[in-house]
C-alpha cells in the first residue's frame, strides 16, 4: 500500500485538455526546440523546454501574478509537434524577462512503477533561473490532491546576460593562501546589532556592507551555506534556516534579497559576488546535489517528482519508496544521465553567469553512488565535474561522507577535490580536551594529515582543516557544554551528534566563575591556534572569532533567530579572541622573503624540515598517556625556524628549546595562549625575546616561538 494522498482520484474524472487562450493579435505558439533546457529568451519570444520522459501530456502555464489562483494562459503541448524524444518544448512569442511560468505534467500515477504524475500540480522548471514565491506558499497544498496554483512557487523567465559585471573575474587565489570563513548569508547581518539598515538585514546587500569586517579579519574566501532556492518551511517547527532542502539548482534564494522582484534577486546576488571579488575575497557555495525538498513519498510534488520521479531519484526495489542515503527522505540519482547533465549545467551556470569561485559539496559521497545506491569506484558525475573545462580552476570541496555510513575522507576520487577533514576536527578537540592517545594524531594533523592523505601523495592543502562548522557546536560551546541541548528544535533532543569531543570545564553552559571562563578562553585560543597554524587549508565558522554561542544547540538547522544569528555586540565583549584570530590570519598570509622567492606559512610548513620533541628536545613522548608535544620547523629557503609547544597537561611544564644556529639568532615569543591579551599573540616584529634553554608552558596552552624572521621585517 502506498502511504499518503492519492492524487489519481482527481485524474479519474475525464476533462478536456485546456486550450491555449490567445489574446487578440497574439502570435501563434510554434514548436520551438528541445535545447537549451529551461526558458530561453530568443528573437521575439521565449523557448520553453523540459524533460518529462513518461509524461503523456505537458502544459506550459503563464501567470500574471505570483499569487494568482489560476494561470492567465495555458499552453498545451502536443506530443506530435512539441516533443522530441523525452523533451517537451514550445516557442511562445511576445514573452520576455519577468514572465512567471510553470509546468503541468500529466501521466500515470503508478508508484509501484516509480511514476508519480499529478496533473493538478504546478511544477517549477528544473532549469528555472529565478523563482517567485507567493505569500501563501504551502507544502501541504503540494502534497494533497487538487490544484495548488495560488500556493505554488513559479519560475521566472530571466536573461542572465542582462548584467554589467564591470570587468569582474574569478579571483583564483592559490589554495596555499586560502583562509575560508563559513557563514550564513542571512544570519550574518539579521541581528539588530549588525548596524545594517533594517531593509537589508539578512540579505546579500547586507553582507556587502560587512565586507570590510571580513577583510580586516583576514579571511580570503567565504563559504556560503546554501543559497540555491530552498523550501523555507521544511522542518518540524516549520522553519528551514540552514537551507539544506533545495528546490532549484539554478535560482538564488529569493528571501536573501532586499528587493522582492525575482529578477532583482539575481542582480543583488551578483552585486554581492562582484563586491567580494573587489575585496579579494572568493565566493564558495555550499551546494546540495544529493536530495531535494520533495521527499518522502507522501511529500509535496514541487518539480522533479512530477516530471520524472523515477529519473531524478534513487528508488528502492519497492519502486514506491525512495532510497534514503541523506537522512532527508530521498536521494538524487546523481549518476543517471539526465541528472548528471543537470548538475553539471548548474555548476557551469554558477561559474560562468554568476562568477562563483568554487563549491563545497554537501554529503558528496552520495555522488559516488550508482542508480541502485551502490558505491562506484569511478563515479561518472564526479569525473564529469573534475574534467569539465568550464570548471577548471574553480575550488572543489567534498564533504566526503553521507548519512548512510559511506565515509570517504582520504579516499575520495579524483585529483582536484579538497576534502573537509573531519578527523582533524575530532583529533584537535580530543587533544585540547586532554584525552589519552592523542599525540600521534595531533602530530599528523599539524603537518597536513599524512595519516589520512599520505597514500595519495596530495598537496597538504588537500585537507580542509576545521574544528567547528555549521553542523555542530560553535567553538564557544565546545568548551562550555558536555552535552547537546537541542530541545528548541522540537525533536526531544534526539537530533544532532552525540559525540562532540567537548568539555564544559566544570559548569554546563554560561558561568560567572572567572577562573572557568578564563580557562575556556584559553582553550578556544588553543583550538584556533591548532587550526590556523597547521598545514592544510583552514576554515573558520561564522562568529567563532567572538565566541558566538548557540546555547549548546549543536543542530540549529531550524533556528532562524538569536540562537543562530551573529550578535555583533560580541565584538565588544570578546575583543581578545577577535584580535587573536586576526593576528593568526596575518601569520597565515605573511610572506617570508629571500631574494625573489616568497613563502606562505603553508608552504613553509609543507617544505620545512620537521623535528619532533617532548618536554626534552628530540625525545617526543608518543605514549597513550602523553599530553605534550613540541615541533620545530626549519625552512629550507632560509634561516627561519618555528618552534611550537602544545601542552594539554594540567600542570606547567618546562620545555627544552633548540639552540640558536648562530649568535645573531634568538627565539622570540609570538604566541602564548596562557598570557592575557595583548601578550597572548604579537606580530613577529613585536615579539619578545626569550632567554634560557627552556620555556615554561602553562597548563593547557599553546606556545609558538620564532627565530630568524626579524630579517624579513
Amino acid at each position: 500500500m502506498v502511504s499518503g494522498p492519492n492524487p489519481a482520484m482527481a485524474r479519474n474524472v475525464t476533462r478536456e485538455a485546456p486550450s491555449d487562450r490567445l489574446g487578440a493579435g497574439a502570435q501563434a505558439v510554434t514548436a520551438g526546440g528541445p535545447a537549451p533546457l529551461g526558458a530561453t529568451i530568443g528573437a521575439g519570444g521565449v523557448n520553453f523546454s523540459v524533460f518529462a520522459k513518461r509524461a503523456e501530456r505537458v502544459e506550459v502555464l503563464l501567470y500574471d501574478h505570483v499569487d494568482a489562483t489560476a494561470p492567465a494562459r495555458v499552453i498545451p503541448l502536443d506530443a506530435a509537434r512539441h516533443r522530441s524524444y523525452h523533451y517537451w518544448h514550445a516557442f511562445v512569442p511576445e514573452l520576455g524577462p519577468g514572465q512567471l511560468y510553470a509546468f503541468r505534467a500529466h501521466g500515470p500515477f503508478a508508484p509501484d512503477k516509480g511514476c508519480r504524475f499529478d496533473g493538478d500540480k504546478v511544477l517549477l522548471d528544473p532549469y528555472g533561473l529565478a523563482v517567485a514565491v507567493p505569500a501563501g506558499y504551502s507544502r501541504d497544498a503540494a502534497s494533497r490532491p487538487g490544484d495548488n496554483s495560488a500556493a505554488a512557487m513559479k519560475s521566472v523567465v530571466s536573461d542572465p546576460r542582462n548584467y554589467d559585471w564591470e570587468g569582474d573575474a574569478l579571483v583564483r587565489r592559490p589554495w596555499a593562501e586560502t583562509i575560508i570563513y563559513e557563514m550564513h548569508v542571512a544570519g550574518f547581518t539579521r541581528h539588530a546589532s549588525s548596524g545594517v539598515e533594517p531593509a537589508k538585514r539578512g540579505t546579500y546587500a547586507g553582507l556587502i556592507e560587512k565586507i570590510p569586517y571580513l577583510q580586516d579579519l583576514g579571511v580570503t574566501a567565504v563559504e556560503l551555506l546554501p543559497v540555491f532556492q530552498f523550501d523555507p518551511i521544511h522542518a518540524p517547527n516549520g522553519v528551514n534556516y540552514w537551507g539544506y532542502q533545495p528546490i532549484s539548482f539554478f535560482a538564488p534564494h529569493h528571501a536573501f534579497s532586499s528587493r522582492p522582484d525575482p529578477l532583482a534577486v539575481l542582480d543583488e546576488f551578483r552585486d554581492m559576488v562582484k563586491a567580494l571579488h573587489r575585496a579579494g575575497i572568493e565566493v564558495i557555495l555550499d551546494v546540495v546535489y544529493n536530495h531535494t525538498a520533495e521527499g518522502p513519498p507522501d511529500g509535496p510534488t514541487i518539480s522533479y517528482k512530477g516530471l520524472g520521479n523515477d529519473t531524478y531519484y534513487i528508488l528502492e526495489k519497492d519502486r514506491s519508496r525512495y532510497a534514503d542515503f541523506t537522512g532527508c527522505a530521498n536521494t538524487l540519482n546523481a549518476n543517471q544521465s539526465i541528472v548528471r547533465r543537470m548538475i553539471l549545467d548548474s555548476l557551469r551556470y554558477w561559474v560562468t553567469e554568476m562568477h562563483v569561485d568554487g563549491f563545497r559539496f554537501d554529503l558528496a559521497s552520495i555522488l559516488s553512488r550508482d542508480e541502485n545506491g551502490h558505491p562506484l569506484p569511478s563515479p561518472p558525475i564526479l569525473w564529469d565535474i573534475e574534467s569539465d573545462p568550464l570548471l577548471a580552476g574553480t575550488k572543489l570541496i567534498a564533504e566526503a561522507w553521507d548519512a548512510a555510513g559511506l565515509y570517504q575522507v582520504g579516499s575520495f576520487v579524483g585529483d582536484a577535490w579538497q576534502e573537509w577533514n573531519g578527523r582533524f576536527r575530532d583529533d584537535a578537540r580530543s587533544f585540547v580536551r586532554g584525552d589519552n592517545g592523542t599525540i600521534s594524531a595531533l602530530a599528523s594533523k599539524l603537518v597536513g594529515s599524512p595519516d589520512v592523505y599520505g597514500h595519495k601523495e596530495r598537496e597538504v592543502e588537500h585537507s580542509i582543516n576545521f574544528v567547528t562548522c555549521h553542523d555542530g557546536f560553535t567553538l564557544n560551546d565546545v568548551v562550555s557544554y558536555n552535552e547537546k541541548h537541542n530541545e528548541a528544535n522540537g525533536e526531544d533532543n534526539r537530533d544532532g551528534a552525540n559525540d562532540n569531543r567537548s568539555w564544559n570545564h566544570g559548569v554546563e553552559g554560561p558561568t560567572g566563575d572567572p577562573a572557568i571562563d578564563a580557562l575556556r578562553n584559553r582553550q578556544i585560543k588553543n583550538l584556533l591556534a591548532i587550526n590556523l597554524l597547521s598545514a592544510g587549508t583552514p576554515m573558520l565558522t561564522m562568529g567563532d572569532e567572538v565566541r558566538r554561542t548557540q546555547g549548546g544547540n549543536n543542530n540549529a538547522y531550524c533556528q532562524d533567530n538569536d540562537i543562530s544569528w551573529f550578535d555583533w555586540g560580541l565584538l565588544d565583549r570578546h575583543p581578545d579572541i577577535h584580535r587573536f584570530v586576526r593576528l593568526l590570519n596575518c601569520y597565515r598570509q605573511r610572506r617570508q622573503a629571500k631574494g625573489s622567492v616568497t613563502e606562505s606559512l603553508t608552504q613553509l610548513l609543507e617544505r620545512a624540515r620537521v623535528r619532533w620533541s617532548g618536554v626534552d628536545l628530540d625525545r617526543p613522548d608518543w605514549s597513550d598517556h602523553s599530553h605534550t608535544l613540541a615541533i620545530t620547523l626549519e625552512s629550507q629557503r632560509g634561516p627561519f625556524l618555528l618552534h611550537g609547544i602544545f601542552n594539554a597537561y594540567w600542570e606547567p611544564l618546562a620545555f627544552e628549546l633548540p639552540p640558536a644556529p648562530t649568535s645573531y639568532h634568538v627565539w622570540r615569543r609570538c604566541i602564548d595562549t596562557a598570557l592575557a591579551s595583548p601578550d597572548d599573540i604579537c606580530p613577529v616584529g613585536d615579539a619578545q625575546e626569550v632567554s634560557g634553554a627552556r620555556y615554561v608552558a602553562q597548563p593547557r596552552s599553546v606556545v609558538v616561538l620564532a627565530m630568524g624572521f626579524e630579517r624579513s621585517q
